[in-house]
């Protein structure tokens, strides 16, 4: 163990605790074991049970208000404001709290562009979730080990709960980010995620905000010409299934940063959704897991270590984590040029939005802006209309800066760079969930190497009546009477009322961003066709 390590802990006025540091993957999965926190699987994996929360808990993160926050944060219902002083007395609370415990601090890194690195220390209360952090991190080598600086500290203590009343939480969980002394305390919940995105929550605050990098929720690959493309997509879209394409390497799949000349991951690893996985569907996942991967809240068949992918008894956000490198079709080092194609994907359940379409630069900001995809509504019986969901920049939960200032990085980043920005609909076609089908995986596919490959370049375009894209009308292994959507529906006139009552949702979400936004912008907006 690196000999600082004691003392940069007292600093943080942790004390009394018994150090595992830097455990390898195998060592804190058998300590999991061991513990009786894991259970082995078929896959040489371990899985566990993240407890009472199998998902982020967004009205439990806060951030602490102080002077360098106060004017500079989008306060409100993403960004919750915290005191300091209870910020203070919680932490004081937790880490008397761990005195006597055994902790698992691991040293890691944010940013695989070594100009924008940000280094991290972990301190986990369990140990698969150190294994957590080690997947999904960038990691030092052994020789960056014994010099290393943390920057920014993680204290994960899912076992402890916050008294709601006195420590100033909603209840008893809470992920706290305080920017000033560069810490996220985070308790009351075991669920993984809320170490990953309080990194990326922080990113999303330094990168912009002090260095002018815009910080994006995408994934992103790159050509074999060099030629860089960026996804982005909220989940269910399809962001990870098609940026994971056997012609192109893997930079990340869901966290990156656009500086003026590259494209670089934040993270070292992949943090992939697994109900319903199957090795023909999503192959490269399926084979992602393997020895050193984290299952997460799966179901066991019965009296077997064999995982059963289709239950979802315990959640429907089933996961796993691995490190990138379990990936075998990847970029070394995470990072590229600067994008050449740009894809905005939507899982649109109403059947409205074309399955492919290029947007101009207002429109590209507009959508940009929106982040919009639909969700169904559910498999209750009765219950078949889908509904809009709109998150702001595809990322809304983590953004501490307004909205807009996102939007500029990326409207001064998209025109510099002359990049072409694609709008495409994964959902429906045919009419809406329930009526329509849901558009070919192998079709989707096609359109976007048709637009990596340039082909789309020279072919005919017609506008979409309300939105105003540009559809292509022909695509190569893709059937002409798909690329544009009211031609696939039998009765027309559903389909105007339809597209009206989508681009009414569009504008009507628009408006709290209007007063910011330019003539061009506001010139992608979709135009009310007709009256209801």
């Amino acid at each position: 163990m690196n000999n600082d390590i004691q003392s940069q802990l007292y600093k943080l006025g942790i004390s009394d605790v018994d150090i595992h540091w830097n455990l390898s993957p195998e060592k804190l999965a058998s300590l999991s074991v061991d513990l009786e926190q894991a259970k082995p699987t078929s896959f040489g994996t371990i899985s566990v049970n993240t407890g009472e929360f199998t998902g982020r808990s967004p009205k439990d993160r806060f951030i602490v208000k102080d002077d360098l926050t106060t004017d500079s944060v989008w306060w409100g219902d993403v960004n919750i404001p915290f005191s300091p002083d209870k910020y203070t007395s919680l932490y004081n609370k937790v880490v008397n709290y761990i005195k006597n415990k055994d902790i698992y601090v691991r040293d890691v890194y944010a940013c695989a562009d070594e100009n924008f690195r940000l280094n991290i220390r972990v301190i986990n209360e369990y140990p698969w979730s150190n294994l957590f952090a080690y997947n999904m991190f960038l990691r030092p080598s052994e020789e960056e080990l014994k010099t290393f600086t943390p920057e920014w500290t993680i204290i994960n203590i899912p076992s402890f709960l916050a008294d709601a009343e006195v420590d100033g939480t909603r209840q008893h969980n809470f992920a706290i980010i305080n920017f000033t002394d560069k810490n996220i305390l985070i308790g009351g919940t075991g669920y993984t995620g809320e170490i990953k995105k309080g990194i990326f929550s922080v990113l999303n605050y330094i990168l912009p905000h002090e260095k002018g990098i815009l910080s994006m929720h995408c994934s992103a690959n790159v050509g074999k010409s060099g030629d860089t493309a960026v996804f982005f997509g909220l989940s269910g879209t399809g962001k990870t299934t098609l940026s994971a394409d056997p012609n192109r390497n893997l930079i990340g799949d869901d966290e990156h940063g656009w500086s003026e000349n590259s494209v670089f991951n934040f993270e070292g690893g992949c943090y992939a959704k697994c109900i319903d996985l199957t090795a023909e569907k999503e192959p490269d996942i399926y084979a992602a897991i393997k020895e050193g991967a984290l299952l997460e809240n799966v179901i066991f068949k019965d009296g077997t270590n064999e995982i059963d992918f289709e239950d979802s008894t315990i959640t429907e956000n089933t996961r796993v984590s691995y490190p990138i490198h379990h990936i075998s079709n990847i970029a070394v080092p995470s990072t590229a040029g600067a994008p050449k194609n740009i894809f905005f994907l939507t899982c649109d359940a109403f059947g409205v939005l074309p399955p492919i379409s290029q947007l101009t630069a207002g429109q590209a900001m507009y959508h940009f802006i929106s982040g919009y995809t639909a969700k169904v509504a559910g498999t209750e019986e009765g219950i078949t209309e889908p509904s809009t969901t709109f998150s702001a920049c595809f990322g809304e939960p983590f953004l501490p800066l307004h909205p807009t200032r996102y939007a500029e990085l990326f409207g001064e980043k998209m025109k510099s760079s002359n990049v072409n920005v694609w709008l495409v609909n994964t959902g429906w076609s045919g009419g809406s969930y329930g009526v329509g089908s849901r558009l070919s995986l192998k079709y989707t596919r096609s359109m976007i190497t048709a637009a990596l490959n340039g082909d789309l370049n020279d072919v005919d375009y017609v506008e979409h009546d309300v939105f105003g894209l540009h559809m292509p009308t022909s695509c190569k292994n893709v059937p002409s009477e798909l690329l544009n959507p009211k031609n696939t529906w039998e009765n027309k006139d559903e389909y105007d009322i339809k597209a009206n009552e989508l681009a009414i949702a569009f504008n009507t979400n628009f408006k709290k961003f209007v007063e910011f936004a330019n003539a061009e912008i506001l010139d992608g907006a979709p135009r009310i066709k007709i009256e209801k």
